[in-house]
């Protein structure tokens, strides 16, 4: 009996030390955030893999789950609609049940119908076009990929000029990622971003990037300019993991040591694809529902 009793202390022991997983499920995230992609609602009939009115259901059980998760706050990858400007009220609604706040990043397809960026900017109540806000030591920036574009109203001004440059030298380099629907960061903005990481770095926070276009690996759904973003952020030590969506396959890759995530679409999928991302101490899970993929990061 006394031999029972002392294996069962020995078990209690080891299963309950710290980093075991009976440890681990009581063990609470810093953060716990909702993430979601390129919605990209309409009122329209599905063509091929990508079923429009679908998205505004899917988002309603995105809403349920994170709501009932208790998720801090939810984020927005862009592309929350297709098509139609004036369908984006009806998305907005639907947030609207969210029991925390929404950080939205545009997407391409947010543009549609706009000819005032800012109108789009603060109808999604976003403080810029490109901004950043901290949770506990960690830094969480909001880049524009969408701001030097041919679809985003860039034409007579100085960003039409930087755009026009952009895609001469894609076009000299043999560059994949001239195509329409991608955008690039301005001079202004990866000063912007370059100032932020310093500070960040120098303050020992953590950053986490966020953007619509994917900045690695290169294809032809990445930022005309993810080369010269990922200089910027390759200075740095405090850049923990980015996340972009706009590629609907989804997508995972190192870039040097940094974790990138391309988030699979909701619009493109019978089932539906959003998640839960944890941020610990020392890791990132992501809890991917449905099409999107759950990963987990260790700590750098």
């Amino acid at each position: 009996m006394k031999a029972i009793k002392f294996l069962f202390i020995l078990w209690v022991g080891y299963f309950c030390m710290p980093g075991h997983s009976l440890w681990a499920q009581n063990e609470k995230p810093l953060i716990r955030f909702g993430l979601f992609a390129d919605a990209q609602y309409a009122d329209c009939d599905p063509n091929i893999n990508r079923h429009y009115r679908q998205s505004l259901s899917k988002l309603e059980e995105c809403i349920n789950y994170l709501n009932q998760e208790k998720v801090q706050f939810t984020i927005n990858l862009g592309d929350i609609i297709d098509r139609d400007f004036k369908e984006i009220d009806t998305l907005l609604t639907s947030l609207k049940r969210l029991d925390h706040k929404v950080y939205h990043l545009t997407g391409n397809h947010d543009y549609k119908g706009v000819t005032d960026n800012n109108a789009l900017y603060k109808k999604l109540n976003m403080p810029s076009e490109y901004y950043s806000m901290e949770k506990k030591k960690w830094v969480f920036i909001f880049l524009n990929t969408n701001e030097l574009a041919s679809y985003a109203n860039v034409a007579g001004t100085e960003k039409e000029q930087e755009l026009s440059a952009l895609r001469q030298q894609i076009k000299k380099t043999g560059g994949i990622q001239g195509a329409s629907w991608n955008g690039g960061v301005s001079a202004k903005q990866l000063e912007w971003l370059d100032k932020l990481l310093a500070k960040s770095e120098k303050a020992g926070k953590r950053v986490l990037i966020f953007a619509h276009h994917p900045l690695w690996p290169k294809s032809a759904f990445t930022a005309l300019n993810n080369v010269e973003i990922l200089d910027v952020v390759d200075k740095y030590s405090c850049v923990k993991a980015i996340f972009a969506g706009h590629h609907h396959a989804g997508g995972f890759a190192y870039f040097k040591d940094i974790p990138v995530v391309t988030v699979e679409g909701m619009v493109e999928t019978t089932e539906n694809s959003f998640g839960v991302v944890n941020i610990y101490d020392d890791r990132i899970e992501i809890d991917g529902k449905g099409r999107m993929t759950s990963r987990v990061f260790k700590k750098q």
